[in-house]
């Protein structure tokens, strides 16, 4: 690999190729990401059914989530976790290393040496083997004491070489790289484009197969890991079948170069970079599964990978709850601390209430992922984009209770002999979660597609604007048979039974669970008939449903941990039903507003108005700005060249 360093004012290499965008039409782009997400569900989702108006509090209830008490650890788990957090108390130094924006190397190489590059790598390759919940845990310990090491062992091991290789690649692969990643050879994931954000069939990188090696040529941007790495995972497509694979990729392969290092506002360590190809060769062996099934791969794989964040911003949440605990209950104002001050009291009580729901949430996915018999794609998911909005929530929240020590750097706080607790840095670097694997509003849209699924199966003809009349009027007999039963079915409930009698004051909020889903069902129905095939545009409607049906989740999630402590008669268990119980409160509320903004919105207004501003209508308001920006703006994307 060869890296050669370009200053922000450098002018582009005129002697390098300019990487082109690749133009497609809007339909190739639909069909290019249909065709990468799972087809069937072989496999129940409790969102799924939550969807569907089925609330199926079996599949969640009895919450299983044992690594909550250290004793059921398993011995090789533990001693691992009591290594790891010494080792980031006595060895590492966040705010060095933000100061630094690097990671050190004796940081690194200790990281390396405890096994922490390999912890989900099975032992016969020389990895710890830990699963994903023991994995999940590690992650909530570095959450809440440094966000760049966070990102430099998940993009390593959950979206990086190890997870894509364990689950599709060949033996000869798996034995090739496996023991070198869980080494400590870093690994990354190289799918975004100058050109390509989640729009994988505008992926210019093109990998064409020449005997026993594939040839590859283009560009990859924001590749996290990538001026470290030893190996990547490179989504690339077939110049002659536009089918995508994936591939390893040595970065120290000929005509591989890092072009530039990318420097962000938070996560000031973090070895993000721009990667060229110039016809690098990728032996066919390094092909990860089959030819074409590469972005299929790369979202399997999300699956699982999506639950390192997650559990990383139960860390930050905890370490949050703790900084406003100590300040607002030392710090005096008016009289008294400043925590007995209602204002403030709400603020803390929702950073207690939403970081037990964050927890619940994402534990309870955890724990669920060693269940092969059931499909999480829709519940890590939710849990990525729940927990990355709730933590990003609770992280103001927190800077607004430590005040103007809050806003200033932990080293100014230093120099001024004040203990530190680095909410800035924090609030900087956490904020790259709503935008990490998958930006918020994808994630909203990734999970709304699997919300109407259902109804595109049986109703699917009826809606498609390129359906005949005679394909529609086949239709009608099924689509009436479906709707017949489930339609006055999501009407009819049985919530008012005892059947939740056991949950004791925590019952009504599963009620209400139950209640809502039905509504859920009954209104996605309802705007599917409303809107018909314009309903994959709108997109506030879709994302109100999405909204609900987390919140549901979270709700439920709650409620079964609260409970399923009670039941074991857990140390702390009234205090978790106490969170619980004003967590599914407060989120109620919120449900409720969100099936009211359903059909009463501005959507419509304030879409038209954002067309107008596009196409400078609206211009006028910047004018004390021209002189700012002339002789002309410069393109918000640029090409890399």
């Amino acid at each position: 690999m060869s890296i050669e360093p370009v200053s922000p004012a450098a002018e582009p290499n005129p002697d390098r190729a300019v990487v082109q965008v690749r133009e497609v039409s809007e339909e190739e782009s639909r069909r290019v990401a249909e065709e990468s997400r799972e087809q069937e569900w072989k496999s129940a989702s409790f969102m799924k059914e939550l969807f569907l108006g089925n609330f199926r509090f079996d599949l969640i209830h009895p919450y299983s989530y044992t690594y909550a008490d250290r004793s059921n650890w398993r011995p090789e788990f533990a001693e691992f976790y009591d290594k790891l957090e010494a080792f980031l108390r006595d060895q590492v130094d966040p705010d060095e290393i933000d100061r630094s924006a690097e990671y050190p190397e004796h940081v690194v190489k200790g990281l390396a040496e405890l096994g922490a590059f390999g912890m989900k790598i099975p032992k016969q390759y020389g990895g710890m083997g830990f699963h994903q919940v023991e994995y999940g845990q590690a992650m909530e310990l570095l959450g809440c004491y440094d966000a760049n090491l966070v990102a430099l062992l998940s993009a390593h091991q959950s979206i990086g070489v190890p997870q894509p290789v364990l689950l599709f690649g060949s033996d000869k692969l798996k034995e090739k790289y496996l023991p070198r990643c869980a080494r400590g050879e870093i690994s990354a994931f190289a799918l975004t484009e100058p050109g390509v954000g989640s729009d994988p069939a505008r992926l210019a990188t093109t990998a064409k197969l020449d005997g026993d090696f594939y040839t590859l040529n283009g560009a990859k941007l924001w590749c996290t890991n990538g001026t470290k790495a030893k190996m990547l995972v490179v989504m690339a497509r077939d110049p002659e079948s536009d089918k995508i694979s994936s591939f390893v990729v040595e970065t120290d392969s000929p005509g591989l170069t890092v072009e530039r290092r990318c420097h962000f506002m938070g996560l000031r360590a973090l070895a993000n970079g721009v990667i060229r190809f110039d016809n690098v060769q990728v032996p066919r062996e390094n092909l990860i599964g089959e030819e074409g099934r590469g972005l299929k791969i790369a979202l399997t794989t999300l699956n699982d990978g999506r639950l390192s964040i997650p559990n990383a911003c139960v860390g930050v949440g905890k370490a949050c709850l703790r900084i406003v605990r100590r300040w607002a209950s030392e710090r005096v104002q008016w009289g008294q601390p400043v925590g007995r001050h209602e204002a403030v009291a709400q603020m803390i009580s929702k950073i207690a209430a939403e970081t037990f729901a964050m927890e619940s949430i994402v534990k309870l996915a955890t724990e669920l992922s060693k269940n092969k018999k059931l499909d999480l794609r829709l519940e890590s998911a939710a849990c990525k984009e729940w927990n990355t909005a709730r933590g990003w929530e609770i992280i103001d929240a927190t800077m607004q209770v430590r005040g103007g020590r809050g806003y200033e750097t932990s080293s100014s706080q230093e120099a001024r002999g004040e203990e530190e607790f680095g909410v800035e840095r924090m609030m900087r670097d956490f904020r790259i979660n709503k935008i990490f694997e998958g930006s918020s509003e994808i994630m909203h849209l990734l999970i709304a597609r699997e919300a109407v699924d259902k109804h595109l199966q049986v109703a699917g003809a009826l809606i498609d604007p390129k359906a005949s009349v005679g394909t529609k009027l086949a239709a009608l007999p099924k689509i009436g048979l479906f709707y017949a039963w489930w339609y006055p079915t999501r009407w009819l409930g049985w919530s008012f039974w005892p059947k939740y009698s056991a949950h004791g004051d925590l019952a009504k909020h599963l009620r209400f669970v139950e209640r809502a889903a039905r509504k859920l069902a009954r209104q996605s129905f309802h705007g599917m008939l409303v809107y018909r095939e314009k309903m994959e545009r709108k997109q506030r409607f879709l994302n109100r449903l999405v909204d609900i049906v987390m919140e549901l989740f979270a709700i439920s999630a709650s409620v079964s941990r609260a409970s399923s402590l009670r039941a074991e008669g857990a140390p702390h268990a009234e205090k978790a039903c106490e969170l619980a119980d004003v967590f599914a409160r407060s989120s109620r509320r919120k449900i409720d507003q969100l099936f009211h903004e359903l059909w009463a919105n501005d959507d419509e207004r304030e879409y038209a108005l954002a067309v107008d501003v596009l196409k400078g209508g609206q211009i006028w308001q910047e004018a004390l700005l021209e002189e700012l920006h002339t002789p002309s703006e410069r393109p918000l994307v640029a090409e890399v060249a």
